[in-house]
């Protein structure tokens, strides 16, 4: 990201860029930035945009080869096209890319082994955008607030995180519905937050989990029936108490390891600021009873799905 903003500031650009990675709000953020930068503002006349599979690629070819329009740049996006996981002659074309034309990548799953990959790398920018940190995630929030001359404290901003998740785009909506809650006065307290912020899914799935480990089956079951009705779905609700046993057994494994809590989260895919909560919540299980847990969630989906069990009662 910070040769893209050097790129930009210097108005000088590679002929491909490549962007990937699970975080929407950070891809979003800079595609456009690029678009803006190359194209100098609002030049659709130079301007393509691919998007999905089957994307085809001798129109892709035709569009680079053709010259720029009363300009000196032509721009091409590309997103979700599944290129980066699949042999395709872009790789050698993008090494002959004509001046004045530049192609952005926008995928979220890439294999590093890839031709197109190795040829995009060669030629031009590649960005991992996975999300940032907590330390950096928290620095955002505060610039968001002060731009609408909003405070926040440090034990606030933490209890923010737990109820919105890590997602930036999720966050970012999540903050405007606060600025507009706020209107008038300064301070972000946690009542605003209980008041107008949506707990995502994941964040009550934690809470029964917790509630489970307690032996409070009543306030597990109240949480349940929430997510129901939310609209969620059993067998959604299912996959997630699943995964979310899953990843507090691999925590539990790798924490007894003795491994750091940077490789925990890359490992089990726990964003970096939850992993000391997902440890503490690991000591309240054995590894017998998350491996039994883990059971129990497999047996119950083989019995709804042959139609043995209902959904509902089965979660």
């Amino acid at each position: 990201m910070k040769t893209i903003k050097e790129h930009i500031k210097l108005n000088t650009y590679k002929p491909v860029y490549l962007l990937y990675g699970t975080e929407t709000y950070l891809k979003n953020l800079y595609k456009n930035k690029l678009k803006e930068g190359i194209l100098l503002g609002s030049d659709e006349m130079n301007y393509s945009h691919f998007e999905g599979k089957g994307i085809e690629l001798k129109e892709v070819i035709e569009i680079a080869e053709t010259l720029p329009f009363f300009s000196d740049r032509r721009l091409i996006m590309i997103e979700d096209s599944g290129l980066f996981k699949s042999q395709n002659e872009l790789a050698d074309y993008i090494r002959e890319i004509p001046e004045g034309t530049h192609i952005v990548f926008v995928e979220t799953e890439v294999d590093k082994r890839n031709r197109l990959f190795k040829a995009v790398k060669d030629v031009g920018v590649i960005s991992e955008m996975d999300g940032m940190d907590v330390k950096n995630l928290k620095l955002w929030i505060v610039s968001v607030l002060n731009k609408d001359n909003k405070k926040i404290k440090e034990s606030t901003l933490m209890y923010f995180l737990n109820k919105s998740g890590t997602d930036m785009e999720n966050i970012s909506q999540e903050l405007e519905k606060l600025i507009c809650y706020t209107m008038g006065r300064e301070a972000i307290t946690t009542e605003d937050i209980d008041a107008v912020c949506t707990t995502q899914i994941s964040n009550k799935i934690f809470q029964m989990i917790d509630a489970i480990a307690s032996k409070r089956q009543s306030y597990a079951l109240n949480l349940y029936y929430d997510l129901l009705s939310l609209r969620e779905k059993p067998m959604s609700i299912l996959f997630l108490i699943t995964r979310h046993f899953n990843q507090l057994y691999q925590v539990k494994e790798l924490e007894a390891a003795k491994v750091g809590n940077t490789v925990i989260s890359k490992k089990t895919g726990v964003p970096p600021f939850a992993v000391g909560k997902y440890i503490a919540q690991s000591k309240n299980f054995s590894a017998e009873i998350l491996k039994e847990a883990l059971s129990t969630c497999a047996d119950t989906e083989e019995r709804v799905k042959t139609g043995r069990l209902i959904d509902t009662m089965g979660v």
